[in-house]
């Protein structure tokens, strides 16, 4: 089945593969409603946080939003279609919430709720699985001008909301994943208020993280009773932390944001506790009164999945006097209780985001979850870089974006003969797409989106996975 606004993928490989995946290994790619649906007052969807961030002047790169993104809305059956042109096994998407429950509480929308119900059904009949991410960010606003996430409240209702999807697509869906990144929505949302909501209170951000997870775990439970025979998870994105030296406060630093960055989130999901360490940092920031009897219980409610986004390495040193400002994902503002922590440039290649380019880190990660954390499935839910790219003759060649997946794919398949249970690889993302507080300026996609007409393009990089996939393998190197 062709389109005329993304020829078929085509195989770029000519050697024979030689690092093989397990059979049934689930290669897919991944969006996020947001960054991709438009439509933004469409079919009874009301405001997020996302749409109030976006038009407030100042907060996202050039006043871009997310009204019309790449208008996936309209065009879902055509970008399925091309889903399945470049072989994808699975497609990992979100629910956006206030489309299927306007206001964040009451009855659903079911106007809203039939676009993924026909979005499911498109991926069925393709033969993609659909992969359903609850929460990727999009909260309904008047849930945050009740409190948002550092109030307990918004727990409850997240459960809520996860119920009524679940009822609406559990007959069709059977991968779920309750969260996306918390440790972004918390620390970034109402820590540094780089991201929506754009609020800036370091104990708020703890408040929030906590329930975030408390909301996981609530959600874990409604979603069971309702399908007890789905899939169920979380999605963290995690990075293996190195101090610079082998110092005792460059070690120390390093402790501290591993405990922030990872533990905050590992531990009470998979241990059902926080770590000693991490409380006596923040006793500064919160006494963690905000934790009530049985939520740690919830919160470690039993998954049957793991999700791990992965993207590069924290490096990082006690402080030196006249150092250089941090960029805005590593701000103090960032890391309630290590303000006294430094972030180390290593001079290695970058992505468009400054990104350092890591792969070895994808194995330590996903062995470090596995080996002290959990024997569950591991999936690598997110992994995929920025690049500066161009469409030329009508072709967009992403050689370094290629070299990445290639990289990171070598890592994952190190990860499997290590003995780590990974079960399947979403590259992030499908499409170029809203880039949160970047708007339109960093490309992540595999596929180019000419923002004006909105044709589709597959890059290099597509026609590459696509030939990965088929193989179920890479080439030899």
């Amino acid at each position: 089945m062709s389109n005329p606004d993304h020829p078929p993928a085509v195989g770029v490989l000519d050697q024979g593969p030689e690092l093989i995946f397990p059979p049934g290994f689930l290669w897919g790619a991944a969006t996020a409603a947001y960054q991709i649906e438009g439509a933004a007052t469409e079919g009874g969807r009301t405001p997020s946080i996302w749409d109030t961030f976006s038009h407030t002047e100042g907060r996202v790169v050039a006043g871009h939003t997310g009204d019309v993104a790449c208008d996936h809305y309209h065009r879902m059956p055509s970008d399925v279609r091309l889903m399945a042109e470049l072989g994808l096994k699975s497609y990992r998407f979100s629910v956006s919430w206030p489309r299927v429950q306007p206001g964040g509480s009451g009855p659903a929308n079911a106007e809203g709720l039939d676009f993924y119900r026909r979005l499911a059904d498109e991926l069925l009949g393709h033969g993609i699985e659909p992969w359903l991410t609850l929460y990727h960010w999009d909260l309904p606003q008047p849930l945050e001008d009740a409190g948002g996430w550092p109030a307990r409240d918004t727990a409850g209702r997240f459960a809520d909301y996860a119920e009524l999807v679940a009822d609406a697509l559990g007959d069709r869906v059977r991968y779920w994943t309750t969260l996306n990144e918390p440790w972004c929505s918390a620390f970034l949302g109402y820590g540094s208020g780089v991201h929506a909501p754009g609020r800036s209170d370091g104990a708020d951000a703890v408040r929030a993280g906590h329930h975030l997870m408390l909301g996981h775990g609530l959600a874990v439970q409604a979603l069971r009773a309702s399908r007890p025979h789905a899939q169920l998870g979380i999605t963290v994105n995690l990075y293996p932390v190195t101090p610079a030296s082998d110092a005792p406060a460059d070690v120390d630093a390093a402790r501290r944001i591993d405990a922030l960055a990872n533990r905050f989130f590992l531990d009470p999901v998979l241990r059902g506790s926080y770590p000693t360490d991490l409380a006596a940092d923040l006793r500064e920031v919160t006494d963690f009164g905000h934790v009530r009897d049985g939520d740690l219980a919830v919160i470690s409610t039993p998954l049957d999945l793991v999700g791990v986004n992965y993207y590069s390495r924290h490096v990082v040193a006690a402080p030196v006097e006249g150092a250089e400002p941090e960029p805005y994902w590593r701000a103090p503002s960032c890391w309630p209780g290590s303000e006294d922590v430094r972030f180390v440039t290593r001079g290695v290649p970058v992505t468009d985001m400054d990104w350092e380019i890591d792969a070895p880190g994808l194995t330590e990660t996903l062995r470090r979850v596995h080996d002290e954390y959990t024997d569950l499935p591991l999936y690598v839910t997110e992994n995929g870089s920025a690049f500066v790219d161009a469409v030329i003759d009508g072709q967009v060649d992403d050689v370094d974006r290629l070299a990445y997946f290639d990289a990171h794919l070598r890592a994952a398949h190190e990860a499997i003969n290590a003995g780590v249970p990974l079960r399947g690889y979403f590259a992030w993302s499908l499409m170029d797409n809203f880039e949160w507080a970047w708007g339109y300026t960093k490309r992540f996609g595999m596929v180019w989106i000419d923002y004006d007409s909105q044709a589709r393009i597959p890059k290099s990089s597509a026609r590459w996975y696509a030939e990965v996939i088929r193989r179920n393998g890479l080439a030899a190197q």
